[in-house]
């Protein structure tokens, strides 16, 4: 019939980190406004900005390990 792909879990927990993260940055800069939220970047403190770039990381790498999988023959 033709290759087919195979639905995988990756992809589906690398957006929803994607997700995850953004709700935060939103959230922040909805109640600091951009100057704070873009001073809780660039501070010595781990803040959740600081996490929110590192939950991307993780989601980039899971929809990249998603995307690469196998395709099988039907």
């Amino acid at each position: 019939m033709g290759k087919v792909r195979r639905k995988n879990w990756f992809t589906a927990m690398g957006v929803l980190f994607l997700v995850v993260g953004a709700i935060a940055i939103i959230r922040d800069l909805f109640i600091w406004g951009p100057e704070f939220t873009a001073d809780f970047f660039t501070s010595q403190d781990i803040t959740s900005e600081k996490i929110s770039v590192g939950i991307f990381g993780i989601a980039g790498f899971l929809i990249t390990l998603g995307l690469r999988g196998e395709t099988y023959e039907e």
